[in-house]
């Protein structure tokens, strides 16, 4: 407390203390808080006079006809408390200075959530209890109504699982190498969700081999030029919190992209080739409606087919691998309520196609399959894609219509809106019919499309180049920003641009990267890399 007694003289401090015990604390008439009941009617008055003055028609009839309109609604729809911050509102300055946008992000405000981005530990988009609507998330519906709008769960989940092909990705280039006289160690597998665990391990053999003077030409290349490599793994749900969540126990099988030598080499021989008839006489040409009855034959890329069934030296296939692993799986925990999700990115979305196909009719029973693919290629022709349907296999497709993989390979009336709408007429249809029964390269896509696009992201350049358009990274960031067609990127995103700046920082807009910059902020030796932090979005 401060002290008065030694600033003033006797007669003037007894004066000062009397006068003190008398007083009161004034209120102020603008504070509806008040508990003055004098002030009650002081403060009505204020308050109606406040509100006459921000409906004061001549502000009105100063501005243009639309503008007026937008001013009116905002201040007879709003609350009396928001009637001020409405009028700025109404007039959209944003919309017709554009340059006003820009420099809202260039504001403390935005600057402020960069570096939360950037320091903030771990935040997800919240895990809803999927409960009886689990069968939904996985595709029963073929995710009618969840996609455009994007549903919230649905979004979480597709993000949840392409983490699990960042895994197989880090956990392969930590040691890419094959042994060559050995069966390979068991990996360990940094799981993104501590509910699952690892149960077994993948690997791909190419059929074709590289001449041995390769070798000895450039033998720095090493693991890139080995036959057989670590692919992938599959994972069980086995945490009771987490299958109570999710409505059953998940099985997930993921798989990452190309990264060898020889796994180029397969992508490019993109010849199809008839698909190997099932047990049971199952294979066989299908009937598509579409094509008047006529028999389509299956078929698939040869390179695709070739890296899912090769065995290697010490290795089984990938084929053989899956379909073990998922009956063990099903008797282990047979009587309970399971599924199966297949999830890959690039190479590994193709190879995850093949997977859900075979995994369909592999037993009796076979649980319910999904199949979540990111940036991935046409896998077979129309026949295959029927087969997929026929088999009650679940697709969802996730792709950047700026990812040039997603194109390729087959020819141009490949593509779903143009096939769709083409063949609907006599003419083109039967052209379609004798290209795909004659061409070597009629591949047709599979299941339903999530389409995403780059230059919706605030972040990124709208020119960015063909591999951040294919990054994994760049999928998930904008999956998670994606609200729908015709809506900007969601203000709330919650994925953190840290692995962004530092996998695709030439692609990121200059006016984060230099900001960053600017923040002084060192990722490596704050140990920040890896953090999954959030940023709301500053559109």
């Amino acid at each position: 407390m401060m002290q008065i007694g030694s600033t003033l003289p006797a007669v003037n401090l007894n004066q000062f203390q009397a006068r003190r015990a008398s007083f009161k604390c004034q209120s102020s008439p603008l504070n509806p808080l008040t508990r003055q009941s004098s002030s009650s009617n002081s403060t009505r008055v204020h308050l109606a006079n406040l509100e006459k003055l921000l409906q004061k028609p001549p502000l009105q009839e100063k501005l243009d006809p639309p503008v007026r309109r937008n001013v009116s609604e905002s201040l007879t729809n709003g609350s009396p408390e928001k009637k001020g911050k409405s009028l700025l509102e109404g007039l959209n300055l944003a919309r017709m200075w554009p340059d006003m946008k820009a420099a809202d992000e260039m504001s403390p405000r935005h600057l402020n959530r960069l570096q939360q981005l950037l320091t903030k530990t771990a935040e997800y988009s919240p895990r809803n209890n999927l409960g009886r609507r689990w069968r939904d998330y996985h595709g029963l519906n073929d995710w009618a109504g969840l996609l455009d709008p994007l549903d919230e769960n649905l979004r979480r989940e597709v993000v949840r699982y392409g983490e699990f092909i960042q895994a197989a990705y880090r956990c392969f280039h930590s040691n890419p190498a094959m042994p060559i006289d050995e069966p390979p160690m068991p990996r360990h597998v940094p799981l993104p969700d501590r509910s699952y665990k690892v149960t077994k391990s993948l690997y791909a053999t190419s059929s074709v081999g590289l001449p041995k003077w390769v070798d000895d030409a450039a033998p720095d290349l090493g693991w890139m030029t080995q036959r057989s490599s670590w692919v992938g793994y599959v994972a069980v749900c086995d945490d009771k919190r987490e299958i109570q969540r999710m409505g059953r126990r998940d099985i997930v099988i993921a798989l990452r992209g190309t990264a060898t030598c020889l796994e180029w080499a397969e992508n490019v021989r993109a010849q199809l080739i008839q698909m190997p008839e099932e047990e049971g006489g199952k294979g066989h040409a299908t009937h598509d409606p579409d094509t008047h009855g006529q028999k389509q034959q299956p078929k698939v890329e040869c390179g695709f087919l070739s890296l899912y069934k090769t065995r290697g030296a010490h290795v089984p296939s990938l084929a053989e691998s899956v379909v073990e692993e998922v009956k063990r799986l099903m008797d282990l925990y047979k009587g309970e309520t399971l599924s199966i999700t297949v999830t890959g990115h690039s190479l590994g979305a193709a190879l995850a196609v093949l997977v859900g196909d075979e995994l369909s009719t592999c037993a009796d029973d076979v649980p319910p399959v999904a199949v979540f693919s990111f940036g991935g290629p046409r896998v077979g022709n129309r026949g295959f894609a029927d087969r997929i349907n026929a088999k009650n296999v679940k697709v969802l497709r996730i792709v950047n219509s700026q990812d040039v993989i997603t194109r390729v390979p087959g020819a141009f009336f490949s593509e779903a809106g143009l096939d769709d709408k083409l063949r609907k007429t006599k003419l083109v249809g039967g052209v379609f019919e004798m290209l795909e029964d004659n061409m070597p390269l009629a591949y047709s896509h599979v299941g339903t499309e999530l389409r995403v696009d780059t230059k919706m992201s605030p972040y990124l350049k709208p020119n960015a180049d063909m591999a951040c358009c294919h990054d994994l990274e760049a999928y998930l960031h904008l999956v998670d920003g994606f609200l729908a067609s015709n809506c900007p990127f969601r203000s709330n995103a919650k994925r953190s641009l840290v692995r962004l700046l530092q996998d695709q920082g030439s692609n990121v807009k200059k006016l984060y990267t230099s900001k960053a910059k600017s923040l002084s902020l060192n990722l490596e030796r704050e140990g920040l890399m890896h953090l999954p932090s959030c940023l709301p979005s500053p559109s």
